[in-house]
């Protein structure tokens, strides 16, 4: 059987980074140069699981972390929660270095995987937690109902965990997550498990905890769900950051494609349309044209009109998020 062995990180010398984001915003988490090796099996072999990466996560924002399966997301956010030790680099929260229990206690975190034990309520676990992190009394009893409610599983608060599904079981660690009012929450794949009405629920809650003045830090593989909610986010490919920045900055307002849906068009028309070097999609009874850029646009649908098609359909397309994502972190 395999073994895993973590190495301890080095203590990192020099001042404490700024805590402001150089435009007067205080920066939550400030990650530089964070990296994470693993000794693994018998042979002890190297795997480099994150490999000097950098980013800040900025007060009041809803921030986006990317990547594929084994990019290093997950290990990134264990590192920031303290579950384990970075071989390298350094990482902040609300100023302090990592692992710092004070700045823990002002966070909440959901993990990918959330484990809830079998026999507790969902009321019985957010309870758990809330204790845990020195909640008490009626102000506890009163917040959990609070929470449930708001995730959407007050009505299963007294019904045992074990026969939940996924998605309830994902809501209750959402739950347990905000029972203490945390100035941040660090959420591993929060729509995970949830179905299309759960997931815009979730969506509107992580609004709501913006607009209560709450910080989201939030990995996913849901790039739409990120394209809409997110002012800032990472990318990561392979342990590294391949893509940082702004939605608005990193995706570019212009037209790169038009998809011209043409019917009635003859084998003259298509022929001339192909000599003209546009590319043709058939889809059953009627062809796309895609017209790159907007120059060609009206010499498309002059030559359509001219050869006797019907114009069905015109559609400018705009770069998205899941075209930068499949451009640099594959």
């Amino acid at each position: 059987m395999s073994t895993i062995a973590v190495t301890e990180a080095k203590p990192v010398e020099g001042p404490r980074p700024d805590a402001s984001a150089g435009d007067g915003v205080e920066k939550l988490i400030d990650v530089r140069g964070l990296a994470k090796t693993f000794r693994i099996g018998f042979f002890r072999k190297k795997v480099e699981a994150v490999r000097g990466v950098s980013f800040d996560v900025r007060r009041g924002e809803i921030f986006g972390f990317l990547g594929p399966n084994g990019a290093g997301k997950t290990t990134t956010i264990k590192m920031l929660t303290g579950l384990i030790s970075p071989t390298g680099g350094e990482a902040f929260l609300f100023g302090q270095r990592v692992p710092s229990p004070e700045a823990r206690q002002r966070i909440g975190f959901l993990p990918e995987n959330p484990y809830v034990y079998p026999f507790l309520t969902p009321r019985e676990f957010v309870e758990l937690c809330g204790r845990l992190s020195g909640v008490r009394g009626s102000a506890l009893r009163s917040r959990t109902m609070e929470v449930l409610t708001k995730v959407g599983i007050a009505y299963a608060a007294d019904r045992q965990v074990r026969r939940l599904s996924k998605g309830m079981l994902q809501r209750t660690g959402l739950a347990a997550a905000l029972v203490a009012d945390p100035e941040m929450l660090i959420l591993d794949e929060p729509m995970s498990g949830l179905d299309p009405v759960g997931r815009k629920e979730v969506r509107d809650l992580i609004y709501a905890e913006r607009d209560a003045g709450r910080t989201i830090f939030f990995s996913t593989h849901i790039l739409s769900d990120v394209e809409t909610m997110c002012d800032r986010v990472t990318i990561l490919r392979q342990g590294e950051v391949v893509v940082s920045g702004s939605i608005r900055a990193l995706l570019r307002g212009d037209v790169v494609r038009t998809d011209i849906t043409l019917a009635g068009a003859s084998p003259e028309l298509r022929a001339s349309l192909v000599d003209l070097g546009f590319t043709l999609v058939e889809r059953a009874e009627v062809v796309v044209v895609e017209v790159v850029g907007e120059a060609r646009v009206s010499e498309a649908l002059r030559l359509a009109l001219d050869g006797g098609a019907r114009v069905l359909e015109l559609l400018p397309r705009r770069e998205t998020l899941e075209d930068l994502f499949l451009q640099r972190a594959l």
